[in-house]
Parts: C-alpha cells; structure tokens; sequence
C-alpha cells in the first residue's frame, strides 16, 4: 500500500511539474505555436489547456493532467479565419499581408502576461539580428481574462493599462445586472464563490458592496486558489454543504472551476441556485451530463451571441499536418478523435495526447462534421465574435496608420492618428510628432514648416474689402465736402448741421476702423481694432440718437407750451447727451485694453486638415467683445424705437423716417453677424465682422444722407425756406 501510495504520488507531481514547466517557458520558440508569416504580424494568446486534477484517485492509473478546450481552440481559429478574411479583402490594408503568432496561455494570469510579453517584444532570431530588423507586434490578443474576454474593472485605469482596449463591457454593468437579478427573485442570503486573480476580486468586491445596498447579506465567500490540493477543495465543499445559504453566486472561469465543481458533483451535491459570471455561464460543462443534477438551472448574463460568416465551413477544414506551426491544430485532432498522429508532432506522450495506452493511429482525413463539440457549434458565438472584432479593430488602425499621407485618399478619408506625423524612413509605421506649427509633406518622410494664413491686404478677398473701405471713406468726405458747401441752405440748416457733420465724422472713422482687421496681426492691431470699432459706432449711433430726439421735441413744439421743453434741449445738452452716451463705452474699452488686451495668436488646429497655422487675434475675456456689441445693440435699439415713433410726423425733410430705415438696416445686419462669426473658421471670422462693419456704414450713410444730397445737387427748387413750410 505505501509502494502504491508513493508511486501515485510521484506520477501526479511529475505531472504537475510537467504541466507547470510547459506554463512557464510559454513563448520560447522551441514549444508549439501556430504562426504564419506576414508583413505585420498580430500576437495571440488561448486558454488551450488547463489543469483538470480529478479529486479523488484510483492510485492505480496514471491521472488525466490537461484538459484540452475545443472552445477555446474555436478561438484561435477564429482569429487565424479573421486574418486571412482581412488578407483577403483589397480595401483594408492593400498591399500588407497579416500574419500572426499564437500560443497557450494555459489559462493563467502570469502566463498569459508572459506570454504577450513574448509576442510583443517579437522573436529575436540570428537572421533577424543579422538583417537588423527586430519583429514587434503592433497588436496582441492576450489571454482571455486580459483581452478579449476582460471584463475587470481593475482595466480601465489608463494610467496603469495605456496600451489596453476592450472589445467587452467592464464588470460594473455585469455586477449591476447580478444584483438586479438576485434582488428580482428575493435572494437576500448569498454565497460567493471566486478565485485569487484580479477579475474575481474586482468583481466579487463591487458585489458584495451593491449587494449589502440592497440589503442583502453575505453567507461565505470561498476562494479557490491558484494550484488547488484535493484537501483544500474537500475544505471548501464542507463549507459550502454546511451552510443555510442556498444561492452562490461564482465569479470564475470553467477552467478554474472544474475541479471544485468535480467535488461537488462527487458527493452528488443537489439544491444549489448557481449564479453565474459571463466567464462560465455559457462555458460546455454546463451541458456536461456529469454536471447536471448540481447545475441545473444555473442563470447569469451572457455577451450576445452572433453568427459570423463563413466562420463554420473553415472550421470544418481545418486538417493537420506535419509542418512546423500546426502542433495545437493536431493537439486538437488527436484530443477530439481519440487518436494518435503518425507524424510525430503533438503526438502520444506530449500534451493533448490521451496517454500511452492510444494505439489507434489517426489518418488526418476523419471527417469534422461527424463530431460534436463545443468547436464547431457557431450557430450563437459570443467571445470569438470578440476575437473576431479585436483582430478588426488592430487592421483598421493599422490601415488608418499606414494610409496616412497617402495621395490616393482624399483629406476626409485620411487625419487623425497621423495628424502632422512623420516617418523615419520611407514605408515606415514608426512615426513621431513634427515640431509646433510644423506639418509632415506628401510623402511623409520630413517635417516642413506650416503656411502662415491671414487676411492680407494682397488676397483677393483683402483687396475686396479694403476698397470698399476706401470707397466709404472717399463717399463720406464728399458727403461732408457738399454739406460743408451748401451748409446755409435750408435743408442743412434744418437737420441740425453740427449733429450732421459730427454724425459724417464718426461714419468716416467707422469705414477706416475696418482696415485695422486687415493685415498680419500685431499687438497693436489687435489691441486697438475692437476698441477703434465699438467707440466709432456708439459715437455715430449717439449722433443718431439725439437726432431723433431733436426731430420729435420740433414736432411737439406746435403743441402750446412745449417751447420751454424745446429751449432746454438746445446744443449745448445734444453735446452733453452724445458724451453721455459715449462715454460707458469708451471707459469699457479702456478697461478691456488695460486688463486683457487681445493678442497674435498662431493657431495650429486647422493645421492637420489643410496645413495651415492661421494668425489670428485671441480674446483673453471674450465677454469683453460681446459687453462691446451688446452696448452698441441697446443705443441702436433705443435709437429705433424713438424713431419709429415719429415716422409719421409731418414734415418734407422728416430724418425720422431716415433713421428708422437705416436703424433697420443696421439691426438686420448685427443680428445676422453672431451666428456667421462664431460659425465661421480662421480669417473668414475676420472677414465676417469687416463685412458686417462695412454694410452697417454704408446703410446709415446712403439712408440718412442719399436723399439729401439728391435735393441739393438734383432738386435745388425745393432746398427753399418756401417747400420747407409747405411741408
């Protein structure tokens, strides 16, 4: 008895340090892997095998160590299917070929770790070294629980994950829904099942939080450790038989739960509610007949499921071979078919062999469609639909990465992950980032420096604007000139001549503030245009103001007793009443230009679409602007309703009507200003508001002064004191 003891423990430990040394000189490149060449090519990592220690021996019979997963060989080749779908598509990625380089994370934390480290740093052969060239992965599918199948909350930190993306939702939707399920059927005493890593301490933490809220209770928590002994899982089950608690909710794989799950199911274990995780709800040892009776009935919430086309009738054409790289394809052939490869590769006492008593020899031709197994089911496939995405969302990076500068794309098609980046050689992926304002040329193998833009006084839009500025400028001296000519004729002498000439001045200075947005920005232009454009325009809009108010005091003098109204009105109060008015808006301006003037400014961010850095004149204290424009908007208001109440009066030369036609003009065109100025891009936001300026001057002017001057120069008959009474 003690020679049988002794033997039956030297078999499981050599086993066990069989299976430990495979697990840990994982990526080597002396242990199977299944590869194929590419110009790129893209790492993988699969839970092929796991340990499956039955809890109670025979100690007469060498024990089954490994497990092999048909699932997650589905996986794999689900990701080998993906890259030869994108190998052959002509539109992502023309003209580079995937390839890939997978192997057996044996569904372990620290292998799966070591072994995307393996893939990622690359293989460093003697004719790499030779050549100069060090293979890299530009992607890695890790191990299911760090990769396409990660759903730990632990994942999101970008400060400790920056390279990590998920194809699944994390663990604080799936608790969310667990505790929603639970508290549905009134499950308040719980028990928790989980293991040592990371995703099941996560997620077992947010639970149990979210359950107490609930106001639930926690009966156990039992946790499975990473190399679990028959005695450690014969502890755990008491724990759990002995319990009142009915419900167990288990956070864990199907690898790391098979062998408690086999205690259980040994001791016939019957009664339990199973909540399970998204890591084993859907896992085959749910439809194993051994797990029946203690399973049934298990619920838990599952990724959906989707068909992928094409995806079956390749995996039925997967066949093995003797050439270097296919190892797991025939682990997978000899596990499935109960038999032995007569070419030696993955054959009789290796891993995935059924041990030394198979004799039958495997021809490579059985026929796939006569099995059943979890790998060829893919009717509702859920993690190598994350397989398949993952491998997707690598090629399209990788496309929009190497399309970059391309001159077969169109600008829209191309700018944003290559955004002013350059190549250290030609054909190269290695990119860096160009210098500030600088910008990457056509073939993208140098940085060159960004096109200025602004509004110049040499653009045709430039030479547009300022010769209507001038022409305003030139309009309004001959205004002036021909009233100054003609000042003591009635029609001057009637609308106030000095209101009138105040009201050209401030015009003129309105037409040549506008030049001052024209031209390369300087501290000065930029401090001063705005201030010069908000003091011009309340200084004619002042002018215009008592203007009105002179009209409509005349009209009422008619009425008896309205003289001494209209005496106390006289010129002495219409210049104190426009300084009034423009004095709040040149204190606030001088404040704005004192605390937070605006400044040149070169702005990059059209650079990565056009190549452009535009000059432009930056707001410190945007509200100054629009406190500057709203002051202009309330004189302007105020301006109109006092002349559009003395529209109708009586009168030839009546300026009331003048004033609300050119107030109306005025308003349409700032009101129209705000969206188009905010809406619109670099130096057309300059050009917008010179625009705006130009149009409102020119409506003031050819309103307020056209018809005058058509009866000085064109009507001189009716300039008479004589027309004027009629009036």
């Amino acid at each position: 008895l003690c020679l049988s003891l002794s033997l039956s423990l030297y078999l499981s430990l050599s086993l066990f340090i069989f299976l430990s040394l495979w697990c840990v000189t994982l990526g080597d490149s002396e242990l199977p892997v299944l590869q194929s060449e590419g110009d790129v090519v893209i790492g993988g990592l699969f839970p092929l095998h796991y340990l499956a220690l039955e809890p109670e021996h025979s100690y007469r019979t060498k024990p089954q160590h490994t497990h092999f997963d048909h699932r997650a060989f589905r996986w794999m080749m689900t990701m080998v299917f993906t890259v030869n779908e994108i190998n052959r598509n002509s539109t992502l990625l023309p003209g580079v070929r995937l390839g890939y380089r997978i192997l057996d994370s044996c569904d372990h934390v620290h292998t799966s770790l070591r072994g995307a480290l393996s893939v990622v740093t690359g293989k460093r052969t003697e004719e790499n070294i030779e050549m100069g060239v060090d293979e890299r992965m530009p992607g890695c599918l890790a191990g299911a629980p760090v990769s396409y199948f990660a759903t730990c909350t632990c994942l999101t930190d970008k400060l400790s994950y920056p390279s990590f993306l998920r194809t699944v939702p994390s663990d604080l939707f799936q608790v969310r829904g667990l505790v929603q399920l639970v508290s549905h059927f009134g499950w308040r005493w719980v028990g928790i099942l989980g293991t040592s890593d990371d995703y099941s301490r996560y997620g077992i933490q947010a639970f149990t939080q979210q359950l107490k809220d609930q106001g639930g209770c926690l009966a156990f928590h039992l946790t499975i450790p990473n190399s679990p002994t028959p005695a450690g899982l014969r502890a755990m089950a008491d724990i759990l038989q002995s319990s009142r608690a009915r419900v167990v909710v288990a956070f864990a794989t199907e690898g790391q739960l098979l062998e408690f799950l086999s205690e259980l199911a040994v001791r016939n274990v019957t009664g339990f509610q199973w909540v399970a995780s998204e890591a084993w709800v859907t896992a085959s040892l749910l439809t194993s007949p051994q797990f029946h009776p203690l399973l049934q009935g298990t619920l838990g919430f599952s990724f959906p499921g989707v068909s992928i086309p094409g995806l079956g009738d390749f995996l039925l054409k997967v066949r093995p071979s003797p050439t270097p790289g296919s190892e797991f394809i025939n682990m997978f052939w000899e596990e499935l078919f109960g038999c032995k490869l007569d070419f030696g590769a993955g054959s009789g006492d290796g891993v995935g062999s059924k041990g030394p008593g198979l004799t039958a020899i495997c021809t490579g031709s059985e026929d796939l469609r006569n099995t059943e197994s979890s790998y060829s089911d893919v009717s509702r496939v859920r993690i190598s639909y994350n397989v398949y995405k993952a491998v997707y969302a690598i090629a399209h990076a990788l496309h929009q990465l190497l399309q970059c500068g391309s001159t077969g794309h169109s600008q829209a098609q191309e700018k944003p992950m290559c955004v002013r980046m350059v190549s250290s050689h030609a054909g190269s992926i290695d990119c860096t980032r160009c210098p500030e304002f600088y910008w990457s040329d056509r073939d993208r193998v140098k940085c060159v420096a960004g096109i200025e833009d602004f509004l110049s006084f040499y653009d045709t839009m430039g030479i547009i604007l300022v010769s209507l500025s001038l022409l305003g400028v030139v309009t309004t001296t001959t205004v002036t000139a021909i009233f100054h000519r003609f000042r003591a004729t009635p029609v001057v002498k009637a609308n106030n001549s000095e209101l009138s000439f105040l009201l050209l001045l401030s015009l003129k200075l309105c037409f040549l503030c506008s030049l001052l947005f024209i031209g390369r920005p300087s501290a000065w232009s930029c401090g001063f245009r705005q201030a010069a454009f908000g003091v011009s325009f309340v200084l004619c809009l002042s002018c215009l103001l008592v203007k009105t108010i002179v009209v409509l005091l005349a009209f009422r003098s008619t009425v008896p007793g309205s003289n001494a109204l209209t005496k106390l009105f006289g010129p002495s109060q219409q210049r104190t009443l426009i300084l009034c008015s423009t004095a709040p808006q040149v204190c606030l301006c001088a404040g704005w230009l004192s605390m937070a003037p605006s400044i040149p400014f070169r702005n990059s961010s059209y650079q990565g679409l056009t190549g452009m850095v535009v000059l432009e004149c930056k707001e410190p204290w945007p509200p100054g602007f629009y406190l500057v424009l709203g002051y202009i908007g309330l004189l302007a208001s105020l301006c109109l309703l006092l002349a559009f109440l003395g529209r109708k009066l009586p009168d030839t030369f009546n300026e009331a009507k003048l004033i609300t036609f050119s107030m109306l003009i005025f308003c349409a065109v700032w009101i129209s200003f705000v969206p188009a100025y905010v809406s619109s891009p670099g130096k057309y936001t300059v050009a917008v508001e010179i625009f705006a300026i130009l149009a409102s001057s020119f409506g003031l002017l050819l309103c307020i002064f056209a018809p005058k001057c058509y009866i000085i120069l064109l009507r001189p008959e009716r300039n008479t004191k004589k027309t004027l009474r009629k009036g």
